[in-house]
């Protein structure tokens, strides 16, 4: 374009035609033109006018200040006087350019008259011809400047108007927008000097076109000008005549009433309150809501109107409100014409827009908005009634669906939208239409609408309206409950229907809103009502209440007080629908769940009936058939537990109720029978989830009916003769049992069922043995519970005894004697039964009969008789068991009574020394009882030997051999014996602590001589033989196995435990393990493990020696423990080495339980998640107690061997990724938590971890001791150890530092790189994070130890990866890639240290980083490590480093080792990989890094690969280029500069390269004002202008112009359109320059300026589209911008530029077929007139966004032809909302077009 830029000045500025293409248009008026030019070309007196005219503009170029504006413009004015003889102004397009420069508002008004002056002459001169010729010209300095005319100088502007424009008459029907808005601005004080005149013009202007195209513009001018709107209301107020309803408003403003509808809407939500005020005048005046002109609109225009008339109520003005009000109820005063008004005319409307909205809200407005209009207009009650009658169900209906939406967003908004809509709305007429809404869903089976949102209400929103509750819901709900027991009375199969079902959801809803005493009473009625109404029924009543129509019948009820009809319709329904499920067999799940459903809401009105009402209520109902009915349903197999649950809780609270007559009695033997059978089913193993709440039911009907009867029916039950029965009987018993509380005394009130199940335990059948035992194991809960009734019965009263001595061979041996016979069978009986519970308990009894207290007992009864018997009420139940045993044993018949009670007596002595002997056997008893049992023992055996009693001898030495062996162990029971003590010295020493009783060895002497004593010898020799102490048992090899089998059996019932938590489809209930069986294998594998690891093996023992041990015993202590000292010395055995190695079994076993006690602790934690199922509570229990027990291994497994129990549970936690995220999610319950139970104190914790990455990280050499666990690597540690310290408050954080700083040093000091390295960097961070909270980092040696190994460890990873860029993977391969190799956080990081074998070398493995070591993880650790500096060291350099240079000298390093090769590694620089983007916008942050990181962003803006990058990559890098040009002030300056000056002082430079460097510094800067906000750069705007015009003026390359129109969109884009007054002469003049040169000269496809037409096109496409004020008084000129552009009168021809190139090129003749270029606008693809709908309104977007290139002028023909159509019909759609996302991308896409 350079070479043909002189040629086009002189063209358009009236010099030498060149080719004219334009002939095509008018050739007449040409050849005229082209005659009068040829004149004009050849008189020399044009010639030197023409240089005259040209030196004076050239004098502008000097202009300084205002006063050289006059010289010029008097010297302008000069030259034209001199010449007047020429029609003609030599270049007319500079000229207008410098006259419109000199109308700038901000010069004087000297000025402006001076320039006024000019314009009135030129104007003259040129006639009204030439005026049309050069309208654009001229008016673009004229027209804008009317606004800003001071008064002394708006006289002269109008007169020119007057004067030269008028006249012009039908040619001004193009500027005719432009020219309005020029006037408007006169109207804006009805008072002004010039408010007439302009009026006036106005008037005058209408005529010089129709009426109805002028008002048209008017429109127009209302939708897209904010400003001008007030004063365009002031002129239709003046000119829209006032209309009444019939009259048509369509011959004053055309067929569009659209348009006009679009223009009012936009003033209704005009931020101006005038605006909004001066509207709705116009529209009382000439629109009313029954004129012609709405009811003949499009529905969608009328609902835009309305939608933007009703917004007016949300500015809460009273003026606005009183004349919508008007609007809407019309001009009558009456109320009741209002009304009728109303909904006649506006109802249906109203009620449309605001429904559409609520259900499709728009976008542009907040999703609450028509709801708060709704609100709003319920003020007016004319309005607010009609509308709540219409509106109120669908809007509830509305907000129901946008909270469900908004649930998980938690939309405060819309939540208190909905509150004050419901607070808003009127009850009455709410819940009159919810009635109506409800009955006729009811009608249908299906629907439920009314329901559910009935239901949401009630649940949603807060109802403390005492009407809403005190009125209108007891009627509702007495209502609805008749309505349902006639309709279930009627077919009881209705109620398997979705509506019934709703409706006793809703019915339970109500209830618990009601307070009863509003349903014992009818609310009052009018008096016209009262006397019709008084005994409705409570349906009919509703219905007369609310005013709706009744069509039943008989509506009349003798039951005045509503209470009592709803007891009896729902007793009546219940009844109906139990005896359909009898009839059915219980076939119907939805029949059985609707009886669940009303029983629910019957048992809470009999509930609070019973508790708070008054009087006595009278039913008409019978107890017993209701009674009998429902327990017939209880009879089906079908029937749930929950229904089950239901009926008998309700049967037990009528059976209590003291409020209803007739009363309901269950004293019959047969009731209570039915119902406990049917509970005990439900106690059935299967069924563990339904347990606990039968078992509190059946309690509850033991404590309600007569005393044993519930015992003998459990007694009966369990005698049945089947044996399946008796089987299913004891299971369900033993569930009953366990779940009993011990306050209710299961043991003496259940007597009969338990000594039946006791008897099991020595019955012959094995069968029955099996049950009894499977249910002391399973059931029995405590063997207190069963001691105690048996310890009642030993301690009956009529057993008397007296004490006696007795004396045998000279020796006194003490004992009692009866006083009389008593029951001794009974005794016995009660004995055996004692000794096969002491048997099978073992262990188990001693300890919790030792540890139980007799003042504990609950039973008083028990604790009186052991007050008579002389025990002490704080012993033991094993001291008193005993001394009740001891006593029977030394007690004997008196000597008459020898022959009767003998046998008997032996009998119970027998079974007395069995349960001491079993008991003593277990060595639970105390020293004092063994001192006092000894004595009585071998006086008995004495007795024995010498009154030749030999029955009960053999028992007797076995029970003195355990109290023996009690004895001599007893001094170190409980503590743990030293390890150098073996085991004969333990057993001496305890002998040494024995002291032989006095008459021991005269027994034994006599019971082996004595000859009639012989039978039993050989047990008196077993007995001296029994006494050698046993050895250890061998049997440690089979521990690990069963702890294995232990394993998997807790992994099974861990399984179905969680599957029993989750809903159940078929309401079947799956299998659970109760509490019982887990605490039971949780003991087992406790007392397993424990053994496993401090029994030793068979081999191990064996080669055990005992220096060894001696050793290990003297060094063991220290935080580790014993187990830890293991590894303390290198010369130990490598037997006691490996011990504990993982490869011992013992060592195995530990890891495998840990990992199933951890599975428990994380999964068995107990939350309920609905709160309504019955299982809740068993399962609660058994979750609790499980975790409980678990929880008690684990701490007991850690103290015994803490190092290996803690990395057993890391190494766990690495191994499974569900515990890792339960660590995170559920901190109580994950692994953390556990490590927190475990250890007391964070301290201990990381004290621990870290000396297990210690022993890991240090050379073998220096190694003090060999890791616990092999097989967990010192990175997992690491990982494990930054988690944790994210946990930890900032006062825990500070007790760890020192440990974990410790560590880090360590690291820090070494000199090669280590991967430990990087990973205490990211554990430093985390706890540098936490400490530098706290008030510790004020102090000094905190911080310098932050600071030094911060920056140590920052400085390795960073030079590393620096180092390692020589194959730089960390660039090429993304951090989700790496993440992505193997599923996990540290891709190869696992091997570590700990995988190397003992016999390598670890330098050559671990501790550098060799070859070996990178071809594991060198690929991805590098990219790990740039991550990692981006997201978190770079972010926290200032809280660490604190210190500017330190943190400076940290950014260097980044900057050079990571930040520079990753930018040189790309070809394009922009495209540098996103973690190096990250750590830039991270530095920015960060002052004192500025000059590190400014230099090397400077260097990617200056790079000339910059733009050819994508857009998307640009995007990233817009705040960092921000962030220079804001820090660094002599940047900007600088890139001026680069922009004005040719970059290059050679003299050889080739002009097409400096001119593309030029180009590539413009762009340079389009980019930097586009990275600022809105008015970023604000303060450059002279500077940039200036720069701009200068290359406009001088730089006539197309490439380089390309990039000035990019300027100037990026500008149109940042800049508030005011500040660019000034520089709109100048792209006006040079836009309007280049068009008119297409006009004369056509380029040549391929040439090189059509790349700057393209640019120019965007630049007004761009302008077009933002509709700026200031461009709108001037886009005329471009475009057709009135309603000619959709409807083109047929003698028109087009006046626009456009318009006028779409003609002249669309005429071209089309060389050969090309291939079509995409611009994407064809006929059918712009915008048609079916305008969207409100909730799609389309945004406004440039046309021209996606085209990059044309190659020949015919490609812009589709935007030429259709840019003014489009233009237009996008105002009318989009109501001036801009895609502005569209726009900064288009502008974007074209700085980056990789060229």
């Amino acid at each position: 374009m350079s070479s043909k830029s002189p040629t086009i000045a002189q063209t358009s500025t009236g010099g030498t035609p060149g080719t004219n293409a334009a002939a095509v248009l008018d050739p007449t008026k040409l050849s005229t033109r082209e005659k009068l030019h040829q004149t004009y070309a050849s008189d020399p007196k044009y010639k030197k006018y023409t240089q005259q005219v040209e030196k004076c503009l050239n004098a502008f170029d000097n202009v300084h200040e205002w006063a050289d504006c006059i010289a010029f413009l008097k010297q302008l004015l000069k030259t034209f006087q001199s010449y007047m003889q020429f029609k003609e102004i030599p270049y007319k397009l500079i000229v207008a350019k410098r006259l419109a420069q000199c109308l700038n508002p901000a010069l004087p008004t000297g000025v402006h008259q001076r320039a006024l002056d000019v314009y009135t002459h030129i104007l003259s001169v040129l006639g009204t011809e030439g005026l049309k010729r050069d309208l654009p010209l001229w008016s673009s300095g004229l027209f804008p400047f009317f606004e800003y005319a001071a008064t002394s100088v708006k006289p002269i502007l109008l007169t020119i108007y007057d004067t030269h424009y008028l006249p012009l008459q039908a040619g001004l029907r193009p500027v005719m927008k432009s020219f309005i808005l020029a006037l408007l601005p006169g109207l804006e004080e009805e008072t002004g000097e010039f408010f007439e005149k302009v009026l006036n013009l106005l008037d005058r202007l209408s005529g010089t076109v129709s009426p109805v195209f002028f008002i048209q513009n008017i429109w127009l001018i209302m939708i897209t000008m904010s400003s001008a709107r007030g004063t365009a209301l002031n002129f239709l107020s003046r000119r829209l005549p006032r209309l009444h309803a019939d009259e048509d408003i369509t011959q004053i403003v055309g067929r569009d009433i659209g348009l006009m509808i679009r223009a009012f809407a936009a003033a209704l939500e005009d931020d101006n309150l005038l605006v909004r005020r001066g509207a709705l005048d116009i529209l009382l005046q000439s629109m009313r809501i029954d004129s012609a002109a709405i009811k003949r609109a499009h529905s969608e225009d009328t609902v835009i109107l309305m939608r933007a008339a009703t917004g007016v109520v949300l500015r809460r003005d009273l003026s606005l409100n009183r004349r919508l009000y008007t609007w809407l109820l019309g001009p009558d005063e009456k109320s009741d014409n209002q009304t009728v008004y109303l909904r006649q005319h506006a109802l249906q409307l109203l009620n449309t827009t605001l429904k559409d909205e609520m259900f499709a809200p728009s976008g542009e407005y907040s999703e609450s908005r028509p709801f708060k209009i709704f609100v709003s207009l319920l003020d007016k009650w004319e309005i607010g009634s009609a509308l709540t009658d219409v509106l109120v169900l669908d809007a509830l209906k509305a907000i129901r669906f946008l909270m469900q939406r908004n649930a998980e967003e938690r939309n405060e908004d819309i939540s208190m939208t909905a509150s004050t809509l419901y607070e808003a709305v009127e009850p009455s007429i709410l819940w009159k239409q919810l009635l109506a809404a409800i009955m006729k869903d009811l009608t249908e089976d299906s629907k439920t609408g009314a329901i559910d949102l009935t239901l949401f209400l009630l649940r949603s929103l807060p109802m403390q309206d005492d009407e809403v509750r005190s009125i209108h819901l007891p009627v509702i709900f007495a209502a609805i409950t008749e309505e349902l027991q006639r309709k279930i009375n009627n077919d009881p199969s209705t109620a398997a229907g979705a509506s019934v079902r709703e409706c006793l959801a809703l019915q339970e809803e109500i209830f618990q809103h009601i307070p009863l005493e509003s349903l014992s009473q009818q609310p009052g009625l009018n008096a016209a009502l009262q006397t019709s109404v008084s005994s409705l029924s409570s349906l009919a009543f509703a219905y007369a209440f609310y005013g709706l129509e009744f069509t039943e019948s008989n509506p009349n009820s003798a039951v005045l007080n509503p209470l009592i009809g709803v007891l009896e319709h729902m007793f009546c329904t219940s009844q109906a629908l139990s005896r359909s499920i009898s009839a059915q067999q219980g076939s119907s799940i939805e029949l059985r769940a609707a009886l669940s459903q009303v029983l629910r809401v019957l048992s809470g009105v009999v509930r609070t009936v019973d508790r708070s009402c008054d009087t006595t209520l009278s039913l008409s109902w019978k107890p017993s058939e209701w009674l009998y009915s429902m327990l017939n349903s209880l009879d089906l197999e079908a029937v749930s537990f929950t229904l089950v649950d239901q009926v008998v809780s309700l049967i037990l609270s009528l059976h209590g109720a003291q409020k209803l007559s007739p009363k309901l009695s269950m004293d019959k033997r047969p009731v209570v029978g039915r119902m406990v059978k049917k509970l005990f089913r439900y106690l059935h193993a299967d069924l563990a989830t339904c347990h606990v709440r039968a078992v509190s039911l059946i309690w509850s009907i033991e404590s309600t009916s007569r005393p044993h009867e519930v015992e003998s029916i459990i007694a009966q039950s369990m005698c049945s003769p089947e044996s399946r029965n008796v089987h299913e009987a004891h299971e369900a018993f033993g569930v009953l049992w366990r779940l009993s509380e011990d306050d209710s005394l299961p043991g003496v009130r259940l007597k009969v069922p338990l000594m039946i199940v006791l008897e099991t335990l020595k019955h012959d059948d094995p069968s029955l043995r099996r049950v009894g035992e499977t249910w002391m194991r399973c059931n029995l809960r405590s063997y207190i519970r069963v001691l105690e009734p048996i310890l009642r019965d030993l301690l009956d009263p009529s057993i008397r005894r007296i004490s006696r001595v007795s004396r045998v061979s000279g020796k006194e041996i003490r004992g009692f004697v009866y006083e009389k016979s008593f029951d001794q069978r009974y005794v016995a009986h009660l004995l055996e039964i004692l000794l096969s519970i002491v048997q099978f308990g073992g262990q188990g009894f001693s300890k919790s009969a030792r540890g139980t207290f007799l003042r504990r007992s609950y039973d008083h009864v028990l604790l009186h008789r052991l007050s008579l018997a002389g025990i002490d009420a704080n012993a033991s139940y094993l001291d008193a068991l005993i001394e009740v045993l001891s006593r029977f044993l030394q007690s004997e018949p008196k000597d008459q009574d020898v022959p009767v009670m003998q046998p008997l007596n032996t009998v119970i002595q027998s079974s007395a020394i069995d349960l001491l002997q079993t008991i003593v056997a277990r060595g639970e008893i105390e020293m004092l009882a063994i001192e006092v049992l000894e004595p009585a023992v071998i006086g008995k055996l004495f007795l024995c030997v010498h009154l030749h009693r030999l029955d009960i001898q053999n028992k007797l030495l076995r029970f003195l051999h355990s109290i023996i062996s009690a004895s001599t162990s007893y001094p170190y029971n409980g503590h743990p014996l030293p390890e150098d003590r073996s085991a004969e010295g333990s057993q001496e020493s305890g002998k040494k602590g024995y002291t032989v009783n006095s008459l021991l060895t005269q027994t034994i002497i006599d019971g082996i001589a004595i000859p009639r004593n012989r039978p039993v010898m050989q047990h008196w020799l077993d007995f001296v033989l029994m006494a050698v102490p046993q050895f250890q048992p061998a049997l440690q090899s089979v521990i690990s196995p069963i702890s294995d089998c232990l394993c998997r059996q807790l992994r099974l019932l861990l399984s179905d435990a969680l599957k029993a938590n989750q809903p159940m489809a078929n309401g079947r209930y799956p299998r659970v393990a109760t509490d019982a069986e887990f605490i039971m294998l949780l003991n087992a594998l406790e007392r397993l493990l424990a053994l496993g690891l401090t029994q030793k093996s068979d081999a191990n023992s064996q080669e055990d020696d005992t220096p060894v041990q001696e050793k290990l015993g003297a060094e063991s202590g220290g935080i580790l423990g014993y187990v830890s000292n293991v590894f303390t010395t290198d010369n130990a055995s490598t037997a006691v080495e490996d011990q504990l190695t993982s490869h011992s079994p013992g060592y195995k076993s530990l890891h495998d339980g840990i990992r199933v006690l951890l599975a428990i602790w994380v999964n068995m934690v107990w939350y309920d998640t609905t709160g309504l199922r019955p299982e809740a509570d068993s399962l609660s229990m058994i979750y609790n107690r499980t975790h409980t027990r678990c929880r008690r291994v684990l701490e007991h497994l850690f103290r015994a061997h803490p190092t290996e129990v803690l990395e057993s549970i890391i190494e766990c936690w690495d191994h499974d990724a569900l515990l890792r995220s339960k660590g995170s999610d559920q901190p109580a319950t994950g692994v953390f938590g556990l490590v927190d139970v475990l250890i007391a104190s964070a301290q201990s914790a990381v004290h621990m971890i870290c000396d297990s990455i210690s022993v890991r990280i240090s050379n073998t050499s220096e190694r003090s001791r060999k890791p616990a666990n092999a097989n967990l690597s010192d990175v997992v540690l690491f990982n494990f150890l930054e988690q944790y310290f994210q946990r930890l408050e900032g006062p825990l954080a500070l007790q760890v530092w020192g440990r974990f700083i410790q560590l880090a040093k360590d690291l820090a000091s070494s000199r090669d790189f280590k991967i430990q390295v990087f990973l205490a960097l990211k554990c430093l961070c985390v706890l540098g994070d936490k400490v530098t909270q706290t008030t510790a980092i004020d102090d000094k040696r905190i911080r310098k130890d932050l600071q030094e190994t911060f920056g140590k460890l920052l400085d390795a990873c960073v030079t590393f990866v620096g180092k390692s860029t020589d194959q730089p993977n960390w660039m090429r391969r993304t951090t989700k890639e790496s993440m992505v190799t193997n599923g996990r956080s540290s891709p190869a990081l696992r091997g570590g240290v700990s995988d190397m074998k003992p016999d390598e070398k670890p330098d050559s493995s671990t501790t550098t980083l060799s070859d070996n070591a990178k071809l594991t993880w060198g690929a991805e650790l590098p990219s790990q490590i740039t991550t990692f500096v981006a997201s978190t060291a770079v972010p926290e350099l200032r809280r660490f480093l604190m210190d500017n240079d330190k943190v400076a000298s940290a950014c260097s390093n980044i900057v050079y080792y990571i930040v520079n090769p990753g930018i040189k590694m790309k070809a394009r620089p922009l495209d540098a990989d996103v973690v190096v983007v990250d750590i830039f916008r991270e530095m920015i942050k960060i002052p004192p890094a500025m000059k590190v990181w400014r230099v090397a962003v400077i260097d990617v803006l200056y790079d000339h690969r910059i733009f050819n990058s994508n857009s998307s990559a640009a995007t990233k890098w817009k705040p960092i280029i921000k962030a220079v040009f804001d820090g660094d002030k002599t940047s900007f300056p600088d890139l001026l500069s680069r922009v004005a000056t040719s970059p290059s002082a050679n003299i050889f430079t080739n002009r097409e390269h400096e001119m593309l460097l030029r180009s590539l510094n413009l762009r340079r800067l389009a980019l930097v004002l586009f990275t600022g906000e809105k008015n970023h750069f604000l303060t450059q705007l002279p500077a940039i202008q200036e720069k701009l015009v200068d290359i406009l003026r001088n730089v006539p390359s197309a490439i380089v112009q390309c990039e000035v129109y990019l300027c100037i969109r990026v500008l149109l884009c940042r800049l508030a359109a005011h500040s660019m007054t000034s520089f709109w002469p100048v792209i006006l003049t040079e836009l309007y320059r280049i068009f008119e040169q297409i006009i004369d000269s056509i380029p040549s496809d391929g040439s090189e300026d059509l790349q700057l037409i393209l640019s120019a096109s965007k630049c007004l496409d761009l302008l077009l589209t933002l509709q700026t004020e200031e461009f709108q008084i001037h886009q005329w000129i471009f475009i057709t911008d009135t309603v000619d552009a959709v409807f083109r009168p047929d003698n028109l021809s087009p006046e626009s530029i456009f318009d006028r190139l779409a003609e002249v090129v669309g005429s071209l003749p089309i060389p050969e077929p090309r291939e079509p270029r995409g611009i994407g606008l064809s006929t059918s693809t712009s915008t048609s007139l079916a305008f969207p709908a409100h909730s799609d309104r389309a945004l406004r977007k440039p046309i021209l966004r996606s085209i990059r290139q044309i190659d020949s002028i015919r490609d812009l023909v589709p935007f030429f032809s259709h840019v003014s159509i489009s233009s237009y019909e996008s105002v009318y759609a989009s109501s001036g909302n801009i895609d502005w996302e569209a726009v900064e991308q288009g502008v974007l896409d074209d700085m980056f077009d990789g060229r």
